[in-house]
């Protein structure tokens, strides 16, 4: 107990700063939400849609540049500090190529967004605010690029104090331009896409600018002084960081087409499954964070070659994840009619979000879990497998029982929410298994 003691402690020591930093970033989802919220119905319902599209394409470019952290922690873990500087050059490479490969196909397939069968009034709003969320991508993957690596070091708490100064920004942004004050026009919705876009370009530079002047981060060589190409190096960035946007892209994914299916129902729908998810979201948020620090303590300890390292870290992420996502379910319990009242004032999205927000107290445990699983499977650089899982559970599993709950008994928007239940703790199951196995299995000489 004194040893799984420690592991909790040191855990924790690492996960608030992700976890706050996490919380940070989430909350300019919230505040875009708040303020967008009071245009009405209609560019809340536009936002839901487009961000939930965003993401789906943008967890590739994540899970991309997530790859960084495992590497890094397992090349300091085994005393290799010169690898972790070729990590993150060789990163900045493959992740700058990699965004204009996502934003390129997205500003030209952004018409398509009237194909979704969505509500006219929200698909026009949302054209042109992906358009805009689009050219984002570009700057948050550099930011992505130096948070990893960030982490990967164990150094969690710049990243945190970087994010939490955005908000600042980013609020500013959107009472200026959302709401045309300070002498600009009134831009509402895009207006919110423009600040996300300046926020973005902000925690770029900002986060370049202190990992190359920091003292802690030099003698991993953090400069941009490419000897050359390490094609080997890309290709463990590559063979990480494909099968881990994949799982990225097959959860979120389940969720955004849950998204699109509530739209088939309306626009009170939409708006108010904005609002649940968002809630959710921010819950997911601290659980991301537990996983973070789990993957680079687990990589620290597979870098280290200690399989009793690697299962105390494990086992700690994963109690500390159970009590912390069972607090969080019964707070939603309770403020379930409250919390809606907090985005919109109509009372119709209000009663439904309600609803919503009941089923989400349910998943909170098994959502922390699954997300913790992963964290842990990325720090042993096992992540073909997780692609795999995610994609049953979600796709295969998880979106047949949306429409059927949803639509062929008629659930509507709970029954699709109630299989997001299905498919977290299907995932959860199968991460957490695959973890003991790893743990019965291997050996280290």
């Amino acid at each position: 107990m004194n040893n799984y003691k420690f592991h909790i402690k040191e855990t924790l020591k690492l996960a608030y700063p992700v976890v706050i930093g996490q919380l940070g970033h989430m909350m300019l989802g919230v505040v875009d939400s708040l303020m967008v919220g009071r245009l009405g119905a209609v560019p809340l319902a536009a936002s839901s849609l487009v961000n939930g599209l965003i993401l789906l394409i943008l967890v590739l470019g994540i899970g991309m540049s997530v790859a960084l952290t495992p590497l890094v922690a397992i090349a300091k873990g085994s005393d290799n500090h010169d690898e972790c500087g070729v990590i993150l050059r060789q990163g900045l490479l493959v992740n700058i190529i990699f965004s204009f490969l996502l934003v390129i196909p997205i500003y030209f397939l952004a018409d398509l967004v009237y194909y979704l069968d969505q509500p006219i009034e929200v698909a026009r709003y949302a054209e042109s605010y992906l358009k805009i969320l689009n050219l984002s991508i570009i700057p948050f993957m550099l930011f992505q690029t130096y948070k990893q690596f960030s982490e990967g070091l164990s150094f969690t708490k710049p990243p945190m104090y970087i994010l939490l100064a955005s908000n600042v920004v980013n609020v500013f942004g959107n009472w200026v331009l959302i709401f045309g004050n300070l002498g600009f026009p009134r831009m509402e919705l895009d207006g919110a896409g423009y600040s996300t876009l300046l926020t973005r370009v902000f925690i770029a530079i900002a986060i370049f600018i202190y990992v190359r002047n920091s003292k802690s981060f030099q003698e991993f060589d953090p400069s941009l002084k490419f000897k050359s190409i390490n094609f080997t190096v890309i290709k463990k960035i590559v063979n990480l960081g494909i099968p881990g946007g994949f799982q990225m892209f097959f959860e979120v994914g389940g969720f955004v087409f849950a998204a699109v299916m509530v739209g088939w129902i309306g626009t009170n729908e939409l708006a108010a499954h904005q609002i649940a998810i968002n809630l959710a979201s921010i819950t997911f948020m601290v659980g991301l964070g537990v996983s973070i620090a789990a993957t680079i303590r687990v990589g620290n300890y597979l870098g280290k070659r200690d399989l009793a390292g690697i299962k105390k870290a494990g086992y700690s992420a994963l109690a500390i994840i159970t009590l912390i996502m069972s607090f969080f379910g019964l707070m939603f319990f309770v403020l379930r009619d409250y919390l809606p009242t907090l985005y919109i004032n109509d009372t119709d999205v209000i009663e439904i979000a309600a609803s919503l927000i009941i089923v989400a107290s349910f998943f909170q445990v098994v959502d922390g879990l699954q997300v913790v699983g992963v964290g842990i499977l990325r720090g042993l650089t096992d992540l073909k497998i997780t692609m795999v899982i995610a994609f049953i559970a979600f796709w295969v599993i998880g979106l047949p029982v949306a429409y059927f709950l949803g639509f062929t008994l008629g659930f509507g928007a709970v029954g699709i929410w109630v299989s997001l239940v299905v498919g977290l703790s299907l995932a959860a199951v199968l991460f957490i298994l695959r973890f003991q196995k790893f743990l019965k299995h291997a050996k280290f000489d």
